[in-house]
């Protein structure tokens, strides 16, 4: 069967960076909806329209293809204070950034702790993987028709074991980063 708008593609993936170090190899498939669900960036799909079980590709992915490019204005310092104890590097805090209250549509963004002074903190609101370029080695493992139930939803259901209705981590990479800071 070929990939196309309403196949659910299992492939196994290695993500590295444009000087090929190993960023993250995935342990388990990533498994999506294909078809325009934004379930992948764009670019993979693309890449992968009309290909078969075993196709093997790598795709290189700019930041504006992958998570944007680097924003310095999501770099605050704020008083230590405001945080609990212990803080360390690498800790992560969802938070609203204040001024872009009426700009956009309210999304939190992640804060990552880069560095703890005396009495600030400093915090990253970027993507980790925010501004590099990235390389995607994806091999197709499996394509099946999606169940009706799936392109109502517009995401696989039972591939990461439970049900969600939210469009939170539908790119199949929101957890990882969360579990395991990149530095």
């Amino acid at each position: 069967m070929k990939i196309g708008k309403n196949s659910v593609v299992t492939a196994h993936y290695t993500l590295k960076d444009a000087q090929d170090n190993l960023i993250e190899e995935g342990q388990e498939p990533m498994v999506y909806l294909h078809g325009g669900y934004d379930n992948v960036f764009p670019k993979i799909e693309e890449a992968l329209e009309g290909k078969e079980k075993g196709y093997s590709t790598i795709i290189q992915l700019n930041p504006e293809d992958a998570f944007g490019d680097y924003d310095a204005e999501l770099v605050k310092v704020e008083p230590r204070e405001r945080f609990p104890s212990p803080l360390e590097v690498g800790m992560q805090f969802e938070g609203m950034p204040e001024e872009s209250d009426e700009t956009e549509d309210g999304d939190a963004h992640i804060f990552t702790v880069t560095d703890i002074a005396d009495d600030k903190v400093v915090l990253d609101g970027n993507h980790p993987l925010a501004g590099i370029a990235l390389r995607f080695s994806l091999t197709v493992e499996d394509v099946r028709a999606a169940s009706e139930e799936e392109i109502a939803h517009g995401h696989v259901h039972g591939a990461h074991g439970h049900h969600h209705d939210d469009d939170e981590d539908d790119d199949g990479m929101g957890d990882e980063y969360r579990s395991h800071p990149l530095h």
